[in-house]
């Protein structure tokens, strides 16, 4: 066993005597090594633990959870975009560390969720989780049609507006079959984006030349894949598609291999949260 094997870097005992490593050699070793497995189960049950009571007893949410990444996840998120955009890895580090800094957006978000009939639904703190990256890669590809399907309460449909304020260009368009989602969609961040309550399917089928496309909407695999499907003929020859529910499903592996697309795949990693994290799959454009 490799220390990255072991929790938090530990590594299994080692036999040090030779009386030690008769017994690891014999058929009592699963025995002898039981104390040591199950030191190492517990301290992950208990850090698990430690989580889940933190977020039954301070948060609200019931679905869409919300979380900052660990230090180390925002640094492979960061590697993760200048290789999908094809930029620098200090512009992708400085986009990350724009929208964190984004204190008009906090204040957005924070107001506006205070406001809200559906506040004691939501954490007034806003954390953005891999939606920084999505405004990352707003930031540096610059789409002129910007779509997400699933706005639910609009998170990060206003962290993809802040993208598009600061490039001084484009439009997003969020998509619900939902009448009520959208309710942090107001002010200058609604200047910026088409609220559609619609089917996605349908709602995709009918846009045009689009630049860039979040799926984020019903995680059924066939809806996704429908999803893909439907946005295809209608996205620009070099658009790029992201997906969050890669991590869940083979929706956009199967669409990108069956279109000529390259798939690639951030695992996301929540810090201080029972939920294990998500993740952002990209689907490259057709080489």
């Amino acid at each position: 066993m490799t220390t990255h094997d072991a929790p938090e870097g530990r590594r299994a005992p080692l036999a040090a005597s030779s009386f030690a490593r008769r017994v690891l050699g014999s058929p009592i070793a699963p025995l002898a090594v039981f104390p040591w497995r199950f030191a190492a189960a517990a301290r992950w049950s208990l850090r698990t633990f430690g989580a889940t009571t933190r977020w039954l007893f301070g948060s609200r949410e019931n679905t869409n959870y919300t979380y900052d990444l660990t230090p180390r996840n925002r640094e492979h998120l960061a590697w993760f975009v200048a290789h999908v955009a094809g930029i620098p890895l200090a512009e992708a580090r400085g986009y990350i560390q724009e929208v964190l800094d984004d204190q008009a957006l906090t204040a957005h978000v924070m107001g506006e969720t205070a406001r809200s009939r559906y506040r004691w639904l939501a954490d007034r703190v806003p954390r953005y989780g891999r939606r920084i990256g999505w405004y990352a890669f707003v930031r540096a590809l610059k789409p002129d049609v910007l779509v997400e399907t699933g706005t639910d309460k609009g998170l990060g449909s206003v962290v993809l507006a802040a993208a598009l304020l600061r490039n001084g260009k484009g439009r997003l368009i969020s998509i619900d079959i939902n009448p009520a989602a959208g309710y942090l969609i107001s002010g200058r961040y609604a200047e910026v984006t088409e609220l559609v309550i619609s089917d996605s399917i349908a709602a995709l089928a009918a846009l045009e030349d689009v630049d860039l496309f979040i799926h984020d909407s019903d995680h059924t695999a066939e809806h996704e894949y429908a999803e893909f499907t439907a946005i295809a003929p209608n996205l620009r020859p070099d658009a790029l598609s992201l997906s969050d529910n890669a991590h869940a499903t083979d929706s956009m592996t199967r669409w990108a291999e069956e279109t000529g697309r390259e798939f690639l795949f951030f695992d996301e990693r929540p810090a201080r949260h029972w939920y294990p994290g998500a993740g952002i799959g990209t689907a490259l454009p057709p080489r």
